[in-house]
This record gives C-alpha cells, structure tokens and sequence, in this order.
C-alpha cells in the first residue's frame, strides 16, 4: 500500500493532483445527485487507469461495483448495509474505518484491505465525536492488526510524518493540509517527496 494517500472531495481536484504523481487516492462525494455520483467515479476511474493510480471509491460501494472500480472505503454504519459478500464475488477490495476497539473488532471480522484510525491529530474537516487518537493508540492498532495495512488519518502534516510512521501507519491520509493549501499541486509534491 502507497504510504502517501490523497483523499479529495471532487473528481477535479482529483484531476488537478493525480498528475503531480499520486499513487493512490479516495474519492470522497458527499451530497450529490446519482447522475453526478456516477460521472464523478467514472472519470475519476478513467484518469487513474491512465496513472497508474489506486482508486479508492468512498462509501458509494454499489455505484464502484457497477462503475468495475476495484477498491472502495467504508465507514463504520456503512458496514450495516454494505452487501460484502457481493463485493468479494466481484473482487473489489474495501477498506474500513476505525475509531474505538468495538469498531476495530467489527473490522477485522470482515477481514478488510486496510484499516484507519483517525483522527489521530486534531482535524479541521469535519467534526468529530472522537478526541484525537494520537500516536500511542496508532501503536496499539498496528500491534492488534499486525501484517494488515494500518492507514493513519486526521490532522496530519509531512513534519508529523516520522512520528506517524514510527508508531506503525503504512500509510498517511491527507485532506485539508493539501486541498487547503495556498497551492494545492506543490504542497501534493512536498506529500509525495515525504512519503517516497
């Protein structure tokens, strides 16, 4: 799994930073019509196959299965209606949040792809019933789920990146540091340098 992953909000951002190298990225839509959910994936799945990128399709698992996207990320009330069975048949990978033990047991039951935690710093994206994790906890995690992936997210910035990666994330999830900066492509390739 790429240590570097990009999460952005609409298939133009997608567009915009992909190029700059990005590895793999999530496609997080929220509050849109079907017909723009379904442009949305479709071209973000195009411009990836032409990088050489890892979508990852957020929560819209149905729509990704249609679309042949190969990979998508659920949260934990996705999993209450999320036919996984279906998405194994299909061969689509997923990859699941985590905030509590509860939740980190649900998850390795359903044996994911990965698993995040998060927030691990304080976040500005959105608010969160849960205090920041920190780096002990991410500790915690890796020993629990061991050889599986471990993406860390929330908060995060290339300077708290060795920290991150001590405590045993395979892999960074970053939103606003990059799709809040003054420039949005050269903070994306400071990421990339970070992570490399």
């Amino acid at each position: 799994m790429d240590r570097f992953y990009l999460i952005v909000g609409h298939v133009a951002e997608l567009e915009l930073l992909v190029p700059q190298g990005v590895k793999l990225v999530q496609l997080r839509l929220k509050d849109q019509p079907e017909a723009e959910l379904r442009r949305q994936i479709a071209r973000a799945r195009d411009l990836c196959a032409v990088h050489g990128t890892q979508l990852v399709v957020n929560d819209h698992w149905q729509l990704a299965m249609e679309l042949n996207c190969t990979f998508v990320h659920l949260g934990q009330e996705d999993l209450d209606t999320a036919d996984i069975a279906a998405l194994r048949q299909k061969g689509v990978r997923f990859g699941l949040s985590t905030h509590d033990e509860a939740e980190l047991d649900r998850a390795l039951s359903h044996d994911p792809s990965y698993v995040a935690l998060g927030p691990v710093y304080e976040t500005k994206l959105k608010k969160m019933p849960w205090a920041p994790q920190g780096l002990q906890k991410l500790k915690r995690w890796k020993a629990r789920v061991g050889d599986l992936p471990l993406v860390a997210i929330g908060g995060l910035t290339p300077e708290r990146l060795p920290g991150v990666f001590e405590a045993g994330a395979d892999s960074a999830a970053v939103v606003t540091d990059i799709l809040l900066a003054e420039d949005p492509e050269a903070r994306t390739r400071k990421w990339l340098e970070a992570t490399r």
